[in-house]
This record gives C-alpha cells, structure tokens and sequence, in this order.
C-alpha cells in the first residue's frame, strides 16, 4: 500500500503545527518537508529553526527534502533538528558515498533526488545503501505546478532495478500529484507519494488525506 507524505510547502506557515497535527491525526505516514536555498533551486523556503519547532510539535515522521546546493554543510544540523529522513539532490555538490553514509553514521534514513531531466539510472550505483529515491515529477521550486506523466517510465525503471536487486529501498514521487492521477502512479511501482496543494488546499483537509489512503 503507497503512502501518504503531504508537503508542508502547502501549509498554512501561520498555523503551521495545526495544519501538521491534522493530516497527521487523519492518517497521513509522514510529513514532507521541502527546504530551498534560492540557489539549487529559484525559491526560497525553511530552514532548520522551522525543523526544530515541528520536532517540538509533532512525532510524524519528517521527511525533510534539502533543495540546497551544499548539502554537506547542512545536513549535521537537519539531524539536530529532528529530521528522520533526509534526502539530497544527485544534482547538488558533494561526494554522493560519503554524504549517505554521514546521514546514516547520525541515525538517520537517506535518500537521494533526481530533477526531471536527469536520467534513473544515475540513481542505480547507490541503491543499495539508500532507504529511498526521489522522483521530481515537476521541477523543483515551486509548489502547484502540474504533473509530467513521463516521469514514470523513471519510476518504473527504479521498480525494476530495485526489485530484480531484492532491495528494501523505497520510491517517492513529488510534484502535481492528485487523487486523479495517484492511481496511475501507484501502479508504476510508486511507494510514497507527496502530496501539497492536493492536500492542504482541500476544503476537508482530513477528508483529502482519507480519499488518498483509500487508494
């Protein structure tokens, strides 16, 4: 069964607990927490102070997606901060081998990204040591945008290369997700989906998260 990860970017930030505690109380797995840098990627968004507080406010697990171009420098701190997952961008700088295995060497799951323009078999050398992938389904930046449909051929190749490998890593998926297309990509082999305005912009918030785990 897929699970549900709605992305706090979508979130009212003036009642930012509230909205957190009320997927959570209604079933959502984990909460996805999108950090940007205004470099890696055009926007700006969080950063660990925002980390701290929900730590203080919610045990949802937090899955914390850093969109920042040196992760190295930061990572320390997310795990501080309480992250339970913390996922960098294959496209950022840094020794990919040596990043993961900082993030496990402070008890935390790791996963690696990937934008929409780089290939899944990037991904294929570090499966074994990763906890999950990321799949952008639009790029990153911005929250609301629409759905590439193409970008599950990705997840399908991750699927099949994780599964032929007898791997325990995870699939995630990110960007334009909704309850028309969460099927579809259910079925490309999808483990995780986040989830933004399609949650938090509902009029039944609680009632979205419900619809989404049906599925």
């Amino acid at each position: 069964m897929a699970k549900l990860s709605p992305s706090i970017l979508s979130a009212d930030f003036a009642n930012l607990g509230r909205d957190v505690a009320r997927v959570h109380d209604a079933g959502a797995d984990m909460i996805h927490v999108d950090v940007m840098d205004g470099h890696f990627v055009p926007n700006i968004s969080i950063g660990v102070p925002v980390v701290q507080s929900l730590r203080r406010a919610t045990d949802a697990f937090l899955d914390v997606h850093l969109m920042i171009s040196q992760p190295e420098k930061y990572i320390d701190a997310f795990a501080r901060a309480g992250a339970d997952l913390i996922n960098i961008h294959y496209e950022a700088e840094g020794d990919m081998d040596a990043l993961i295995d900082r993030i496990h060497a402070l008890g935390k799951q790791a996963a690696l990204t990937i934008k929409p323009a780089t290939p899944a078999s990037v991904l294929f050398p570090y499966l074994p040591k990763l906890d999950m992938v990321l799949v952008m389904s639009v790029e990153p930046g911005f929250g609301g945008q629409s759905f590439m449909p193409d970008m599950l051929d990705k997840v399908r190749a991750l699927r099949a290369e994780i599964d032929a490998r007898g791997l325990s890593c995870a699939i995630e998926i990110d960007g334009g997700v909704n309850l028309k297309n969460a099927p579809d990509i259910i079925e490309a082999g999808t483990d995780i989906l986040v989830a933004g305005s399609a949650v938090f912009g509902a009029d039944d918030v609680p009632a979205r998260v419900a619809a989404f785990k049906a599925l």
